[in-house]
């Protein structure tokens, strides 16, 4: 008998959650007639449909990559972190190409300042961008190598990344190592590349020392937010970041990853489920900047 929350999962409009749910957590085969089916009917559902082919704003139309939810860049980060087949979705080259353009251009790569020895990089973006091209089968593209060596050179000495350019910033940014780091240990898994792969390593340590959520030295909560559950995250830290990409590289099993660990337990409710506590969006139509493609929801029911 399978759990309330999984049995939720299975019942979801959205094929690609119910295929994820028969195949990682229900035990179900690939081949199984409903993970078959499920997966075929991917791009039917209406998350993954208006990721793809929403308003003028969809992938691949000439909105600026970077443009906040819509552009390319934000809708292949949702798609792969939604965990879509690479399979599943049609002309991916064609719709990175903008987001490869903008990130591995000569103008955006001159625009790194370096002060008192420290490369000021909004390393999210890149991070994110490298784990949407290896997600997609591009990890062999030279360009996501450039842009892979590049978050490995503005790696801060404490194993973070931060774009903050005042002279006293000297501490890395949990929002801008998280990412980078995601993208570096997909990159050095498909890869091989060595030093990527130690750069993630480095970033495990940070993220670790503060015991994902907590501070080195009195131990209470980053902040407000770092201890709430949050969805999407894009490029914002939280406790529930930290341990995916801890979980993703290998170091969940840190013994400095428990309290997080047992944080995400107690939130859990008594019928298996988590809701989200705050939001990083403004719903779509909503009056405002940047308002979402997609209605993410606010509770798990």
């Amino acid at each position: 008998m399978l759990s309330p929350a999984i049995d939720w999962l299975l019942d979801s409009g959205e094929p690609l959650v119910r295929y994820r749910a028969l195949v990682e957590l229900a035990g179900a085969s690939a081949k199984d007639g409903r993970a078959v089916d499920a997966r075929r009917r991917i791009l039917d559902g209406p998350i993954v449909r208006t990721l793809l082919t929403g308003p003028a704003d969809a992938v691949g139309s000439r909105r600026h990559p970077y443009s906040k939810w819509g552009g390319a860049h934000w809708r292949l980060v949702s798609l792969m972190d939604l965990g879509v087949p690479p399979e599943n979705v049609p002309g991916v080259p064609e719709q990175i190409e903008p987001v490869f353009g903008w990130l591995t251009g000569r103008a955006h790569r001159r625009n790194v300042p370096v002060i008192r020895g420290l490369a000021r990089r909004c390393a999210s973006i890149e991070g994110n961008a490298l784990a949407v091209a290896v997600h997609f089968g591009l990890a062999g593209d030279p360009r996501s190598k450039l842009m892979a060596d590049g978050l490995v050179a503005w790696q801060w000495p404490d194993g973070g990344w931060n774009c903050d350019r005042r002279e006293e910033a000297h501490h890395a940014s949990f929002h801008e190592t998280h990412p980078a780091m995601r993208g570096l240990t997909a990159f050095g898994r498909a890869t091989g590349d060595a030093s990527a792969t130690a750069a993630a390593n480095r970033a495990a340590e940070f993220i670790l020392r503060h015991r994902v959520c907590f501070r080195e030295r009195t131990g209470d909560p980053l902040s407000a937010q770092a201890v709430k559950l949050h969805y999407p995250p894009y490029w914002h830290y939280d406790f529930f970041a930290g341990l995916r990409v801890l979980t993703e590289s290998g170091h969940v099993q840190d013994p400095r990853a428990t309290d997080a660990l047992d944080l995400l337990e107690k939130k859990r409710q008594p019928d298996g489920r988590w809701a989200i506590e705050a939001v990083h969006f403004r719903k779509p139509g909503s009056k405002g900047p940047t308002p979402e493609v997609i209605d993410w929801g606010t509770r798990s029911a």
